[in-house]
């Protein structure tokens, strides 16, 4: 036992040595270099990068507004529905009422059925009266049974169109839902890179995006695509100007129609609204169904499409230049009609 003792004891010693003799090894395995920090991105890259995310909002921003829309048509469609089962049931019960009324006549005749009266009549005149009632009665019970199958066919296919289109409108609240998650998300992602740059750097980020602006713009005009172009506007058109460019200054926001803010296809559509002219909620959908011109003949009122996935629109408004609402943190307001990526042009008219 002694023995063992002091055998552990001489172990404890020599390890404590040990650790005392080489103090370089311990300093050297604390002092083990981290990895790099990563590097810093430029400007530049953050603008690029902000603007991707406010681009993918702007897409999940069409999809909500789709989505709403649709949900709005089929909750209109299923309350219209509704009615018509209403309707119907009351239908079927006053055709039953009918059915019930005939049979009770034809118990108070004795439970004799006309045609077995009508055999037992002597009276050769009462024998041809009863045969045209006779008649008419079989031809209104047989249209009494019709009725009532026609009415009930009608009322199952109402019931069924109403399911059909409560399961869409359930599936478009979910695809609601998961737009607004994610216009959300991204807007979010955008606010905190601006958020983690100096008061300067957002200054100077606001200049570089003033100047990418000014770049294509440039670009643009020096295409001589204005030099034939006409600039007269329709009635219409005038009064969709004229509604746009009352809402210079009004700020952007995702899914707004006014009339206090907007979004990009919520102005356009309220605009040509003001003019008399109904058009379809988003920019994709707007790009999809209003006939498409050449730029080379578009006249103030049209609208410009921006971007190959039709994600955002402005109203031109002349002189090569458009009103739009831009994205989130900012307000409606001029711009170069060229600033940015055109998919093409429609006309509402």
């Amino acid at each position: 036992m002694n023995r063992r003792r002091h055998a552990t004891a001489a172990i404890t010693v020599i390890c404590a040595l040990t650790v005392l003799a080489s103090p370089a090894l311990t300093l050297q395995a604390a002092a083990a270099p981290l990895p790099p920090p990563p590097p810093k991105k430029s400007l530049e890259e953050v603008r690029a990068e902000i603007d991707d995310l406010y681009r993918k909002a702007a897409v999940a921003t069409d999809a909500y507004n789709l989505a709403e829309e649709k949900t709005e048509e089929q909750s209109a469609e299923i309350v219209r529905l509704a009615r018509m089962i209403v309707d119907g049931r009351e239908k079927i019960a006053d055709l039953k009422a009918k059915a019930g009324a005939q049979a009770r006549a034809q118990y108070r005749n004795g439970g004799l059925p006309d045609g077995a009266q009508l055999v037992l009549t002597n009276d050769p005149q009462l024998f041809l009266d009863a045969t045209g009632r006779l008649k008419a009665g079989a031809k209104a019970t047989h249209d009494l049974l019709g009725e009532m199958t026609r009415a009930q066919a009608e009322l199952d296919t109402y019931a069924q169109d109403a399911s059909t289109n409560w399961t869409r409108l359930e599936a478009n609240r979910v695809r609601q839902a998961k737009a607004k998650k994610e216009i959300n998300d991204k807007i979010a992602a955008a606010k905190k890179l601006e958020s983690e740059l100096a008061a300067e750097e957002r200054e100077r980020l606001r200049l570089l995006e003033v100047q990418a602006q000014n770049r294509a713009q440039t670009t643009w005009l020096g295409t001589g695509v204005l030099k034939d172009l006409k600039e007269g506007a329709t009635a219409e058109g005038r009064k969709a100007v004229e509604f746009a460019t009352g809402q210079i200054g009004k700020p952007y926001v995702w899914g707004a129609e006014g009339p206090r803010s907007y979004d990009c296809s919520g102005l356009t559509q309220r605009a040509w609204g003001a003019a008399g002219r109904d058009i379809p909620r988003t920019s994709q959908e707007q790009w999809r169904l209003l006939p498409h011109v050449d730029i080379k003949e578009m006249r103030p009122g049209d609208l410009i499409v921006y971007f190959e996935d039709a994600s955002h629109i402005g109203m031109y408004v002349g002189n090569g230049m458009i009103v739009h609402a831009p994205r989130p943190g900012r307000n409606v307001t001029l711009a170069g009609a060229g600033s940015m990526e055109i998919l093409g042009v429609v006309r509402p008219t």
